[in-house]
């Protein structure tokens, strides 16, 4: 079971814990972390789970799609490593990731 750690605009840290397959959206929403609203529910409609994923974890993710890139330039400040939650699945090798949130969605 793979947990991700949240740091909020603020510094504030925040962790949840998650099952397999389940997306870094589900892991802030189910564990009512602030700053993930996703309100499409993660099927690549909006920019409301966007995050920044910490340099040190880029390179084990999955490139994002071209979908996603699309929707990212919906985002507030986007930045190089700016991903949409909802898109990144969650697995063993994955545990201990560290997402910051932007400061507002909206």
């Amino acid at each position: 079971m793979p947990t991700v750690y949240f740091i909020d605009a603020d510094g504030n840290q925040f962790e949840a814990d998650a099952e397999n397959g389940s997306s870094v959206m589900e892991a802030a929403v189910d564990n009512f972390i602030d700053g993930i609203v996703g309100e499409c529910g993660g099927v690549l409609s909006c920019a409301t789970c966007h995050c920044y994923v910490d340099k040190k974890w880029e390179d084990k993710l999955e490139p994002a799609s071209e979908q996603e890139e699309d929707m990212l330039d919906m985002a507030i400040e986007p930045k190089e490593n700016s991903r949409l939650s909802c898109q990144i699945e969650l697995n063993d090798e994955l545990d201990g990731l560290v997402v910051h949130l932007p400061k507002s969605q909206f």
